[in-house]
């Protein structure tokens, strides 16, 4: 991952125009934003320190810690000199000092209880992803809105749902932005677990087989989709409009639950219901 502190370092750089920082603007620019020396100059490092960490070679000196990663204060220094927000100084920290993790089973799997707790919310589709966005387990209401029952693993991916099938763009009428919210978490989990291979090879794969995914990856681009609203163009149903929110499952990070829940007394309240009953239908 050091070429992408490298590359997410450069891309802050290149936002930030000098006299927003209090530095003099005239001279020619080869780049836009500021230079290396001059991040280092605000953030109170050498110009060679810093160098060294934009290039990933593991700078030295007393601001390393024991255990020989960049210290917190100089990443804290970096990342108010670019003007990160919470979200990217987390990252930061991930991508320029990376944990290795016990390792975890491939296939991991959800507890007993978490399922029935999500078969319990008759009215809201929930689900289960792991640390590759793949979803592990949903509930009825949700197997009627996305047909996972019916679907690969690999089908359950939503990043290559997203961006291997010509379908998801007519599914996700805001589908660009659906697509860039979905780089820009896949990015945090990358840097978070560096040493999931499936994690990589996703990233690789999705690389190559999509332009729209290499154009976002190479933005650098880190969000959190923990809430918001999403919409579905249902293929029955019509247009599904759903407030979800994002929760990390107890005793388990690497597993998150996301539920969508209609808005009480909304159209799409009514269409979920119709479409829970065509679901069930023996007709069907």
């Amino acid at each position: 991952m050091d070429g992408d502190l490298g590359d997410f370092l450069r891309s802050r750089r290149a936002r930030i125009r000098p006299e927003e920082v209090g530095l003099p603007s005239h001279g020619r620019r080869r780049v836009p934003g500021l230079r290396r020396e001059e991040v280092a100059q605000l953030a109170g490092v050498s110009v060679d320190y810093y160098i060294r960490l934009e290039q990933g070679r593991g700078p030295g000196g007393p601001s390393r810690t024991k255990s020989g990663g960049v210290s917190d204060a100089v990443l804290d220094a970096v990342a108010r000199v670019l003007r990160l927000d919470e979200t990217e100084r987390a990252y930061l920290h991930a991508v320029a000092r990376p944990r290795r993790q016990a390792r975890r089973p491939d296939r991991p799997r959800v507890r007993p209880a978490v399922q029935l707790m999500i078969d319990a919310m008759d009215r809201s589709p929930a689900f289960v992803l792991d640390r590759r966005m793949t979803v592990l387990a949903w509930n009825p209401v949700a197997d009627a809105v996305f047909g996972y029952s019916g679907a690969t693993d690999e089908a359950r991916s939503i990043p290559r749902y997203v961006f291997l099938d010509p379908a998801a763009r007519d599914f996700y009428p805001e589908w660009p932005a659906v697509a860039a919210q979905s780089v820009a978490h896949l990015r945090i989990l990358a840097a978070h677990h560096q040493d999931d291979r499936e994690l990589t090879s996703l990233v690789g794969e999705l690389s190559l087989k999509s332009e729209d995914f290499r154009r976002l990856w190479a933005d650098h681009q880190v969000k959190e989709c923990a809430y918001g609203v999403k919409r579905l163009q249902h293929p029955v149903a019509g247009l599904l409009v759903f407030p979800y929110e994002t929760l990390t499952i107890p005793g388990d990070g690497d597993q998150s639950l996301l539920v969508y829940t209609p808005e009480p007394g909304s159209e799409t309240e009514e269409r979920l219901a119709l479409l829970g009953s065509w679901a069930s239908s023996p007709a069907r």
